[in-house]
């Protein structure tokens, strides 16, 4: 009896309900798939950014030796600002997002200069007298209703009145370029020549000295002939220091002849640094006080010969002080060079060490501190040197 009494379903409320259910469910879906697509096209952008700020950074890089005689330094930096604008609108366009090539806006692409590029708290410069020495470059690719490249279109969320969406990425790739020093990372040498060269006679060199010797980065071989790039003696004629021609000490203060060599030949280890706490570095005055050695002698001419077209780190002192072991060099920079000719026999003013600026690529670099302004490398760069610093 009480099933004759039973209302039957009201089946328009089961519809509606079921409808609404139907509109929830496809909003979730739309929802979702919508999302998936955003973060996609967020990926794609992040990659736009990445490769467009990498393959810039290689263009800051500056390679040539020539570009570091003071006359052509701020020519060449132009030059290789407005060739890393290019390549990074090039690369940024390279890399679909949503379908289409995204482009740069003036405010998207930031060239400066980053004085550590492993601290990536550190800001940006953008200060003229940095522009010689920018390295790094910041890229930001977006679609966005600001850009023009537009927003983002979506699907289904259209059917709940959401019809676009904005994303956005940003990537910063930078190299170092001004180091204060060096360590040596596991298992490895620093190409350190223990011959200091006075400051004046390095700073004097575009001007003063001699073309007659063609280097090729290529192969590292050294031939005779005009290159373009001048040569300077890094064989002292007279350091002030009686019984001292140049030789430093890397390691023990007492570095024989044999220790040189070694050098020379195969590069410093940690074992050498060791003796001056783990690194060879200037300190907050920029200055590394390295003891001097009795001199360049004939005892190391087949290892210098041997090295020939090999570029490798020279330390620049300003000053020094004492005589033969006893003296003392004031070291305030360091310098990329190869030598390209070496004859120490005969009398004191026919000696020389020839060496021309080249481009040295390392391991263990320290990056320079302090004011931005004060370069204290020139043509020393880190092995694989660019990367994304954030």
């Amino acid at each position: 009896m009480n099933n004759r009494h039973r209302r039957p379903p009201r089946s328009g409320n089961v519809l509606v309900l079921t409808a609404l259910m139907m509109v929830f469910m496809f909003g979730i879906l739309a929802f979702a798939v919508d999302i998936g697509y955003i973060n996609v096209v967020r990926t794609q952008l992040q990659k736009s950014a990445d490769a467009a700020a990498m393959a810039a950074a290689w263009d800051l890089m500056e390679r040539d030796p020539r570009n570091s005689n003071p006359s052509a330094q701020i020519v060449a930096a132009e030059d290789r600002i407005v060739a890393a604008e290019s390549t990074a609108g090039y690369y940024a366009g390279q890399n679909l997002v949503a379908g289409s090539s995204p482009e740069l806006g003036a405010e998207d692409l930031q060239i400066g200069y980053l004085a550590n590029p492993s601290d990536p708290s550190l800001p940006m410069s953008f200060a003229v007298a940095d522009r010689t020495r920018f390295n790094a470059v910041r890229v930001r690719t977006q679609r966005t209703s600001s850009s023009q490249n537009g927003l983002v279109p979506l699907f289904f969320a259209r059917v709940i009145g959401t019809n676009t969406a904005s994303s956005q990425a940003e990537a910063t790739a930078a190299f170092v370029n001004n180091f204060g020093g060096f360590t040596t990372p596991p298992n490895e040498k620093l190409a350190f020549l223990p011959i200091a060269m006075d400051k004046q006679t390095w700073d004097g060199l575009w001007a003063d000295g001699t073309d007659g010797w063609t280097w090729n980065p290529e192969t590292n071989e050294v031939t005779e002939g005009l290159d373009g790039i001048p040569e300077v003696n890094l064989f002292p004629q007279g350091t002030g220091s009686p019984g001292n021609r140049g030789t430093v000490d890397i390691g023990s203060n007492n570095n024989s002849t044999a220790d040189i060599a070694r050098q020379i030949v195969e590069g410093v280890s940690q074992a050498d640094l060791d003796h001056h706490g783990g690194s060879l570095e200037l300190d907050e005055n920029n200055q590394l006080f390295l003891n001097g050695d009795t001199g360049i002698s004939a005892g190391v001419k087949d290892e210098l010969v041997s090295i020939k077209g090999k570029p490798v780190i020279i330390p620049l002192f300003s000053q020094v002080s004492g005589n033969g072991n006893n003296a003392s060099y004031t070291i305030v920079e360091f310098v990329g060079a190869c030598i390209v000719e070496v004859e120490l026999t005969g009398n004191m003013n026919s000696k020389r060490v020839m060496i021309q600026p080249a481009p040295v690529e390392i391991l263990g670099g320290i990056p320079a501190t302090g004011s931005s302004s004060i370069p204290k490398s020139q043509l020393i760069y880190s092995k694989n040197a660019v990367w994304l610093v954030r």
